[in-house]
């Protein structure tokens, strides 16, 4: 099968403004961009310059599965609203990661909230046409508050809710280095895929060593980093892409691979950036095209 790539928009790319990235990105061979918020100008840009939209970040996403009850009726209506634009502008994938607002409340408490609010979102998103594709990110530490990155999390959700509509953005990344069988999890739960992500990881041996998988105490030494793992582009890390290709094709899944971009060693400028975004490409080109 051959699949499109993709990718969400890097910070400093996305300075450069969507006129720009877009056809630069077309350029390049991408053919799909994540993008944080869908206008009808983002649509038509994307339109001309041959791309399509993987996947638009879902809007208020902390306060949903947040304990005030007011902010998240707010922000219900705002993620419906949100559905109807995508659905009228023919995108089908909402992207969100699960967490709450208070870092501090349990994954168990929110787990809870969620239980209580998702059934009439995912409602709307079957109503709309849309289908909801939560990342594995497990949060900012030390609290790693997110809810849905791990097989007991996504069991217990895909029991609670079990539309289709409601699925993963398969991120191997974050399994890496939470230790979790990747092709294992991709195996178990592919039917559940709505979207992916091309990123990898780094296992640090010699870090490993010196930290164990506590957080350094003195500071990392590389952004987008937890002291003995960081994130790379896709083929300088731990992750075989041949054998993830085979279990999509396996699957049935035709969605994109959308490249993300955290790599400190392709970071601060656009032209980094874009350099980063080039070899992920080249990389996932082997076994996705």
């Amino acid at each position: 099968m051959k699949w499109k790539i993709g990718m969400r928009i890097p910070r400093q790319i996305k300075e450069t403004g969507i006129e720009h990235y877009a056809g630069k990105a077309s350029a390049i061979g991408i053919e799909v961009l994540d993008i944080g918020q869908l206008t009808p100008e983002a649509k038509q840009i994307c339109d001309r310059n041959g791309l399509e939209i993987g996947s638009v970040d879902a809007v208020q996403v902390g306060y949903l599965i947040g304990k005030d009850e007011s902010l998240r009726a707010q922000a219900v209506d705002a993620v419906k609203q949100q559905m109807d634009v995508m659905a009228s502008l023919g995108v089908k994938t909402m992207f969100m990661c699960l967490c709450p607002a208070d870092r501090s409340v349990p994954r168990r408490e929110t787990f809870a909230i969620w239980k209580e609010t998702f059934p009439e979102v995912v409602r709307h998103a079957e109503r709309s046409g849309v289908y909801i594709a939560i990342e594995g990110w497990p949060g900012p530490g030390p609290e790693l508050p997110t809810i849905g990155c791990t097989p007991e999390m996504w069991r217990a959700m895909f029991e609670a809710v079990p539309s289709k509509h409601f699925g993963l953005n398969y991120d191997p990344s974050h399994l890496v280095w939470l230790g979790i069988d990747y092709l294992r999890a991709l195996t178990e739960f592919g039917e559940r895929i709505n979207h992916c992500h091309g990123k990898d990881t780094e296992i640090i041996r010699e870090d490993l060593y010196e930290f164990g998988v506590v957080a350094p105490t003195f500071g990392t030494k590389y952004y987008d980093s937890g002291g003995f793992w960081r994130y790379t582009i896709p083929g300088h890390g731990e992750v075989d892409w041949a054998k993830v290709a085979v279990r999509l094709d396996r699957l049935g899944y035709n969605g994109p691979i959308c490249i993300e971009l955290e790599d400190h060693r392709f970071r601060g400028t656009a032209d980094n950036e874009w350099q980063g975004i080039q070899k992920a490409y080249e990389h996932l080109a082997l076994y996705f095209h």
